[in-house]
């Protein structure tokens, strides 16, 4: 089975093998081995029978689907050992067309991206529908887990652009939310790289977005700070975000690999206060101040983390 790769964009500096220890301090290789077989058994049995429910709710009407989306996150979390802390509240909620005809905004979440557990940490936390890379939906169990979550699958062709907006649109007509990872990568989870504007084309279009396709109905943003700051109930410096970060030319199997070797995890999440994109002259300037909010978070996140060393 070919090797699944994180893809870089920029600046993200080479690991280093010797940047983390590859099981907990004080436990023997073959305890930890045994403690990540256990677990990916565990993840393997719960994504069969998840997926099993899942593709009878994704034919049926209503919010179920959606709901129970954000449960089997929650549990794959838990059987891998990541707890994960909510700072702050959720600026939407589950609804459906009507909700959005009568004038309810979709939300359009917003988040820094350092590795494939942001996936299992937001999804479990928000209510919302996930846009990815192409590659992904190619993925082995990962690609169809994607698929009933009923992500929405983009490419880096700009011919593709037109198809991909309108997709979205109708997804938030429609009364879903969606989480856009604006930094175009992972990255090694120290900082947060620029947001990309296009990524802000489905809540502030501009004129070429506005031709010859429906457009999205007016939403509201809000900015999302993900940080990874325990690990075995101790905080996370530097070094050690390495457990966590996925990202240049990684390998996908051997860091869940060695991830799962510890006991215990945590991420935090830092929900902003949501923004009005009419509130911006520009998709530039909508992009920036995203990208400010919640890079400032996520500083914010790791200082406490440190302080508490």
């Amino acid at each position: 089975m070919t090797a699944l790769k994180s893809r870089p964009r920029r600046g993200n500096p080479p690991l280093k093998n010797h940047d983390a220890p590859l099981f907990p301090p004080g436990t023997r290789a073959y305890t930890a081995h045994v403690r990540v077989i256990r677990r990916l058994w565990a993840i393997a049995i719960w994504a069969v029978a998840g997926c099993s429910l899942q593709t009878l709710l994704v034919h049926l009407p209503g919010t179920a689907k959606i709901r129970f989306a954000r449960f089997f996150w929650r549990g794959v979390c838990r059987l891998l050992g990541v707890r994960v802390r909510v700072e702050g509240d959720v600026a939407g909620t589950i609804r459906g067309r009507a909700a959005v005809s009568r004038g309810e905004k979709p939300v359009i979440f917003v988040a820094n991206h350092s590795s494939w557990l942001d996936i299992l940490v937001a999804g479990g936390v928000l209510p919302t529908v996930f846009v990815s890379k192409d590659d992904v939906g190619r993925w082995p169990v990962m690609g169809t887990i994607a698929r009933l979550g009923r992500t929405i699958f983009v490419s880096r062709q700009r011919g593709n652009t037109g198809r991909e907006l309108e997709e979205m649109a109708s997804r938030l007509r429609d009364g879903d939310n969606l989480i856009l990872f604006p930094e175009g990568t992972s990255t090694d989870g120290s900082r947060v790289l620029p947001f990309l504007s296009s990524f802000f084309a489905i809540a502030k279009p501009g004129r070429l977005e506005q031709t010859g396709m429906p457009t999205a109905p007016p939403t509201i943003i809000q900015p999302v700070s993900i940080v990874y700051d325990r690990l075995e109930n101790l905080p996370v410096g530097r070094a050690r975000r390495t457990v966590f970060s996925w990202y240049g030319d990684m390998d996908l199997g051997p860091h869940v690999w060695k991830l799962g070797q510890w006991r215990s995890m945590r991420a935090t999440i830092r929900l902003h206060p949501p923004l009005d994109p009419n509130d911006f002259k520009s998709r530039k300037a909508l992009a920036n101040e995203c990208w400010r909010i919640v890079n400032e978070g996520a500083a914010e996140l790791r200082h406490d983390s440190a302080r508490d060393a």
